[in-house]
């Protein structure tokens, strides 16, 4: 297995000595990993392996449904394309090591083609000088413009006036409710949808008469051994208070909280508790089964998980965007997206990679199924995502999305989220007063606030 050392000069955004140079004197040095084979991605990206040029390298992070899915796009690509050898895909595992392994390979000069990145994770990629900017004449080359994509997700990735990526889709935190036990609470109109549940005042009285019905708790939030639920709950209603400001600013180098709203949302979340209406502790699989078994009337997650209600025989649910509680509506999101690693490529090349960006675009579709917003606004605006339920009922959630502070420990799956999230689950838990919750969280975060981006 030939190895090809390299160590890329620094770049326009890159320092003289930096993380990803250190990465890629790694990456030369890459012959101790135990490849499976020479000619897998993960061989070509660590150690330089050929691969064949008409092939179309595309790494992604998705399990599940989502990858079923995804690998029913990717054949749908091939099959235009002369078969399965014009697409090599890989999948790898969720979150850092997934961003590990990409930055990695870049920095080997050896990236995929093209790679999904979450447009949280795409702005610290781009901030290390990983990623190759998309232009108008790309996205020209093959029919598509910033109009053909929803535009909440298209300016929030925009970064130094650049396209950094392209998204495939808007993933918010949503609202699902047990029809049957809604029903009993006086909660659904005469045409079978939910009430407006929008206002604080009118949203408590709703969770107290679902908290009648099921002789527990009404809204299910899970927070034990789970951090990203209790930061995506609160970074929802966070936003929706006027005055909310960034979390973190200046690249993740400042905390800039305002705590008012801080307090405002943990003291709501510890009312809740204390009334009996949100559960005090649950992990993520048992608070969406007791919504499901008609124990809850409530449950809050990200819309991925429409794929395992439907899988409840008998179960009827429902979908619905977070209500607003506060002054505005707001809901934390994030989105998958398409980048192009920073590499060489040709202009037919660049055009290729383009194109397979386009063709899994218009599969948009497909992907809706599993619960995903389309952010291709063809696939949004089409007749057949209309008809599709519930996924069209909380589709206006994509408008109101609200991204994570851009930071090089921060985004989807981050350091960040780990951190602020285990604090927010003690405060549900009633384990830490919201002042000393906020304290635990300054301190943790101190010392990625003072580090420079290691990128």
């Amino acid at each position: 297995m030939p190895i090809r050392p390299a160590v890329p000069t620094p770049q326009s955004r890159g320092g003289a000595f930096t993380r990803r140079t250190l990465l890629a004197g790694a990456a030369a040095g890459a012959a101790v990993l135990p490849l499976a084979a020479c000619s897998s991605p993960l061989a070509a990206g660590v150690a330089g392996a050929p691969l064949n040029p008409e092939t179309l390298v595309f790494w992604n992070l998705f399990g599940g449904g989502d990858g079923v899915r995804m690998q029913t796009m990717e054949a749908g690509y091939a099959k235009q394309h002369g078969g399965p050898s014009s697409l090599q895909a890989t999948t790898f595992a969720w979150g850092n090591p997934y961003y590990s392994k990409v930055t990695l390979a870049t920095v080997g000069n050896k990236p995929p083609d093209v790679a999904i990145a979450h447009l949280t994770r795409a702005k610290p990629l781009w901030d290390g000088d990983l990623l190759d900017p998309i232009t108008e004449d790309d996205l020209a080359s093959v029919g598509l413009s910033a109009s053909d994509f929803n535009q909440k997700a298209w300016t929030a990735q925009k970064t130094d006036g650049k396209n950094i990526c392209i998204p495939l889709d808007t993933h918010p935190f949503v609202l699902f409710y047990n029809v049957e036990v809604c029903q009993k609470a006086g909660l659904i109109d005469a045409d079978g949808t939910l009430k407006d549940l929008n206002g604080l005042e009118n949203f408590e009285a709703a969770l107290a008469a679902v908290a009648k019905v099921t002789g527990g708790t009404a809204l299910n939030v899970a927070n034990v051994s789970e951090v990203a639920t209790p930061w995506r709950f609160f970074w929802t209603m966070y936003n929706q208070i006027n005055g909310a400001t960034p979390f973190i600013s200046d690249g993740g180098a400042k905390l800039t909280v305002n705590e008012d709203a801080y307090g405002k949302v943990t003291e709501m979340t510890q009312k809740w508790v204390q009334n009996g209406w949100l559960n005090k502790g649950l992990d993520y699989a048992t608070a969406q089964t007791l919504m499901f078994t008609g124990k809850a009337g409530f449950f809050m997650q990200g819309e991925w998980e429409i794929s395992t209600a439907q899988s409840i025989k008998g179960l009827q649910f429902g979908m619905v965007p977070v209500p607003q509680l506060f002054d505005k509506p707001a809901t934390q999101a994030d989105s998958h997206t398409f980048i192009l690693p920073r590499k060489d490529r040709t202009p037919e090349q660049r055009k290729a990679h383009m194109l397979f960006i386009k063709q899994m675009l218009e599969q948009s579709l497909t992907w809706a199924e599993g619960g995903h917003v389309p952010a291709y606004m063809p696939t949004f605006d089409s007749t057949a995502f209309k008809d599709l339920k519930p996924q069209s009922n909380y589709a206006s959630a994509a408008e109101t999305a609200v991204f994570d502070d851009p930071a090089w420990y921060g985004g989807s799956g981050s350091t960040f989220e780990n951190t602020v999230g285990a604090q927010l689950a003690l405060v549900q838990q009633g384990s830490s007063s919201p002042a000393q919750a906020l304290s635990a969280i300054k301190d943790q975060l101190s010392t990625y606030l003072n580090t420079p981006s290691p990128l």
